[in-house]
């Protein structure tokens, strides 16, 4: 079974109240391919870099099993950079510098040895290339999984209805749900936004979590309480990148797989905020990996007596 990987390869600049940093490596196709590659192998990423990417970057993700074949290098010109500064909650965030560079270029083609591609995670992207990569794609993938954010929202609401009516689990944020169904309880603003066509819908509460919805059925997965947090950027990313690399590592895409999926999302999402960028995810093994998935079966196992 192959995973193909779509998003943006870039430079983050960040500021949190912990600490700031100069250039590192970002994006959401980096974070997810490297959390993803922790379950499963070959990864075939879709992006586009410019000549300063990092090659050594390039070579430690070809040695987790990413490909680059469908990545559109432009050896003189820039990668995306963004730059970014986090209020004191770690929840909100002012952006200080948007550069496109490469990104304003992205017309992603899939190579011929794509085409056997059985799970899609589609980062977040313009909606219209989000539905060109699957429109590529001879036969539809066992799953396909799609994140985005409020700013397609606000400037372009049709091409984004469009797009999720063609994949199986959307990814939100809370305030994000809200917009997009025009409903306060998420109850509400999930089942609104699952009859415009995804079966599973995903929403992330920062710190307060995730919730998981397929039909009338609910699952809450936690966030774990840390004692510091670095670096929220590309949470999101490194949860959904652990959320559809253990599916693809079980081949069940059942509920029930799900429940399982999201925790590791969540568990992922935990290591990656414990130092600025990606770093973490290339320091953690599977033992790592399995000793903190048992500080999550603690945190929401228990017993009642009932009276």
């Amino acid at each position: 079974m192959s995973l193909l990987i779509a998003g943006t390869m870039a430079f983050d600049a960040i500021e949190t109240p912990f600490g700031k940093t100069d250039k590192i490596i970002g994006g959401s196709a980096t974070y997810a391919a490297w959390s993803a590659s922790h379950f499963t192998q070959p990864i075939k990423q879709i992006s586009i870099i410019g000549g300063d990417f990092p090659e050594s970057e390039i070579e430690a993700l070809k040695n987790r099993g990413v490909s680059f074949e469908g990545v559109d290098v432009r050896a003189d010109e820039k990668s995306f950079f963004w730059s970014g500064r986090y209020h004191m909650d770690m929840n909100t965030r002012d952006t200080l510098v948007t550069d496109l560079n490469v990104l304003e270029k992205f017309d992603p083609e899939l190579p011929e040895s794509y085409q056997d591609c059985e799970f899609l995670m589609l980062g977040n992207l313009m909606p219209s290339l989000q539905q060109k990569i699957i429109s590529q794609l001879r036969n539809r993938p066992k799953l396909i999984i799609m994140d985005t954010m409020n700013f397609w929202m606000d400037i372009a609401m049709d091409d984004l209805k469009a797009t999720i009516k063609m994949v199986d689990v959307l990814m939100v944020n809370d305030g994000e749900a809200r917009q997009l169904s025009n409903e306060y309880s998420l109850v509400k603003a999930a089942q609104k936004i699952m009859a415009m066509g995804p079966k599973f819908l995903i929403i992330k509460k920062g710190e307060h979590g995730a919730l998981l919805f397929h039909g009338s059925h609910v699952l809450f997965s936690p966030a774990l309480p840390l004692e510091e947090v670095f670096d929220p950027t590309g949470a999101s990313d490194t949860s959904a990148g652990g959320f559809i690399g253990h599916l693809v590592r079980t081949k069940d895409i059942s509920f029930n797989k799900m429940k399982t999926a999201i925790i590791i999302g969540s568990e992922m999402d935990s290591f990656v905020v414990e130092k600025f960028g990606h770093a973490r995810l290339t320091e953690i093994t599977t033992a790592d990996i399995s000793h903190r998935l048992n500080y999550f079966v603690d945190l929401v196992n228990f017993d009642i007596d009932l009276i």
